[in-house]
């Protein structure tokens, strides 16, 4: 195996460790939020990310983007998530082809208390992961990651 082999090797066995971290994370959320509060992991994501907005709302492309899921996905999951009233749709008021979304009352108090759950279950995971010695220098990376 020649140097560009090894380099392509261990750019691979890192993209496999972020992978199984993110697995690991991924499950253990999804079975507390579905537990606790009837919420996928995209489902809570797509709350907090309405509730950082501080009473903003977000163009559906933007909360595509910070959900990671294509137009069609977000537009399914935001229908769900108007169907439960935990978020509402506007129409922008200058480009009446864009369309808003933003939390309503009910989906803010959820949030809120299904905020702790995640954040300790986030926390107690990678609590675990530390102990796994392929997954540690990445979870010792995230955690040296500047708060914002």
């Amino acid at each position: 195996m020649g140097i560009a082999d090894d380099a392509v090797e261990v750019r691979a066995q890192g993209w496999r460790t972020l992978a199984a971290l993110h697995g690991l994370l991924e499950e253990s959320l999804e079975k507390a939020l579905q537990a606790g509060f009837g919420l996928s992991v995209v489902e809570f994501t797509v709350l907090d990310t309405l509730d950082r907005q501080d009473g903003w709302h977000m163009r559906m492309q933007q909360l595509s983007r910070a959900a990671a899921l294509s137009h069609s996905a977000t537009t399914r999951l935001v229908t769900r998530l108007e169907k439960r009233n935990l978020l509402r749709r506007t129409l922008c008021d200058d480009d009446r082809r864009g369309i808003y979304s933003s939390l309503t009352e009910a989906g803010r108090e959820l949030l809120a208390t299904a905020r702790p759950v995640h954040d300790s279950t986030l926390s107690a995971t990678l609590d675990e992961a530390c102990a796994v010695p392929e997954l540690a220098p990445l979870v010792a990376a995230l955690h040296a990651l500047p708060r914002v």
